[in-house]
């Protein structure tokens, strides 16, 4: 008797398990709703520590996660920090180009295109004089954010630039970016 595989993997990406994904959230809506967390700590100075593990997802508890991941942040000297880490502006450059360098790599695994690169330089461009409170009238966050990609596979030079189209589209944090978001804040004092 022969067995016959119709796992691809395709960009180290498994298309049936995306295609069983894409299914189930079909047929069964209640499953899409995601909870991400993260917990932080204020450390000394400018320098903090978020840890993350749980999250919701798929209608039940994921706890696939054996550890914990621990991200720092701080702040360069020239904004009060000590280097100890990134700054939180700079971790949301790293959100967008992870998100959107694993949406590409999801779609073109789908649409059967085998990618050779995906890499990206991004800069976020801002006013601190916004942030410091020095000037009230300026923005406190980006005010434009440039993201430029490269990618290469074996595909038509359209057929990529289709996929960085529905990358752009589909991308979790370019979407969080790109349009506002109610933040909910409760503050603790005492």
């Amino acid at each position: 008797m022969t067995t016959t595989n119709t796992t691809t993997i395709r960009n180290g990406i498994d298309t049936a398990q995306v295609y069983g994904t894409l299914d189930a959230l079909r047929t069964q809506p209640e499953l899409a709703r995601f909870e991400f967390r993260a917990t932080n700590r204020w450390i000394g100075g400018t320098h903090s520590r978020s840890t993350i593990q749980g999250l919701w997802g798929a209608g039940q508890e994921d706890t696939s996660r054996d550890a914990p991941f621990e991200v720092d942040a701080s702040e360069p000297p020239v904004l009060f920090g000590d280097n100890e880490a990134p700054n939180p502006a700079e971790f949301v450059l790293h959100a967008l180009a992870g998100c959107l360098t694993l949406t590409i790599v999801n779609v073109a695994a789908a649409r059967s295109v085998t990618l050779t690169e995906v890499s990206s330089t991004l800069e976020g461009v801002l006013d601190a004089r916004g942030a410091t409170g020095v000037d009230e009238t300026r923005r406190n966050g980006f005010e434009a954010v440039r993201v430029s990609l490269s990618i290469k596979g074996d595909a038509s030079p359209a057929k990529l630039r289709e996929i960085v189209e529905r990358a752009k589209a589909r991308s979790v944090v370019y979407d969080i970016i790109a349009n506002p978001v109610a933040i909910e804040l409760q503050a603790e004092v005492g």
